[in-house]
Order: structure tokens, then C-alpha cells, then sequence
């Protein structure tokens, strides 16, 4: 009797706390808590309820002029052959 006390009082202090390996969500987190989506801001929000858009912060693609190239831009996912020409 006394080896079963023992071990049920071993298995209590080898579990393992559930709330600390739970994904923290705004679900299960504060009431003001927000997570966001991983997205960088673009801008700061006023005093007064606005919002100001930083144009150093807005994503800035270069792309290059294609005039002339000879690939297309379309890449079929089942491909037709193996032919390759070498230049």
C-alpha cells in the first residue's frame, strides 16, 4: 500500500503544466492582447484615431525591363520532354 502512495505521488510531479506548451493565440492570451499576422507596418497610428502611411516603409519592388528575353514567365508543372538546346 505504502509503494502505491509513493508512486501515484511521483506521477504528480512528473506531469507536465499544459498551459505553459499551448500556442499562445489572442484566443487564450490577454483580453487586449493582439497577435497580428507577421506583417511588417507601413505607417504609425495618431492621437486622434488615424493612421499615417511612411512611405519609407512601403515595399519597394525592382523589377527589370524583359524586352527581348527569351523565356516565358509561365513554368508548366508537368513537364512535356527532355529536350534541351545548348547555346
Amino acid at each position: 500500500m505504502a509503494l502505491g502512495l509513493l508512486l501515484g505521488i511521483g506521477r504528480t510531479f512528473r506531469r507536465k503544466r499544459t498551459a505553459s506548451l499551448q500556442i499562445l493565440t489572442s484566443k487564450t492570451g490577454p483580453r487586449n492582447y493582439y497577435k497580428g499576422k507577421n506583417c511588417k507596418p507601413t505607417g504609425f497610428h495618431t492621437r486622434k484615431g488615424g493612421y499615417v502611411v511612411v512611405p519609407e516603409k512601403l515595399p519597394n519592388y525592382v523589377v527589370p525591363d524583359l524586352t527581348g528575353f527569351k523565356l516565358k514567365p509561365y513554368v508548366s508543372q508537368c513537364a512535356t520532354g527532355d529536350e534541351t538546346t545548348e547555346a
